[in-house]
């Protein structure tokens, strides 16, 4: 089982934040994922061979087509916030 101090480091690490109420819910709704996981792990898959491709269909690709691009200007017209000619986006890293 999860505890809410285990909710709350994993929650820090990925940026979330969570009401005591959401916390509550997220972590009951997290140890039953878990528990879900390790009822996975009693499967016995000794000889069974790995999957690489479920689909056998074969991706149809098209032929590249070489187009004109939109001018600077034009990719730029709607951009929340530029500077310098380029898309200007908050840091990601602190």
């Amino acid at each position: 089982m999860i505890s809410k101090e285990d909710v709350k480091h994993i929650a820090s690490l990925a940026k979330l934040k969570f009401s005591e109420e959401e916390l509550e819910d997220f972590t009951n709704k997290f140890s039953h994922v878990l528990t879900y996981v390790e009822k996975l792990q009693e499967v016995d898959t000794e000889n069974v061979e790995p999957t690489y491709q479920v689909n056998e269909q074969i991706q149809l690709l098209r032929e590249d087509e070489v187009v004109e691009g939109l001018s600077r200007e034009d990719v730029l017209k709607n951009a929340p916030d530029k500077q310098y000619g380029y898309f200007k986006l908050p840091k990601v890293l602190d």
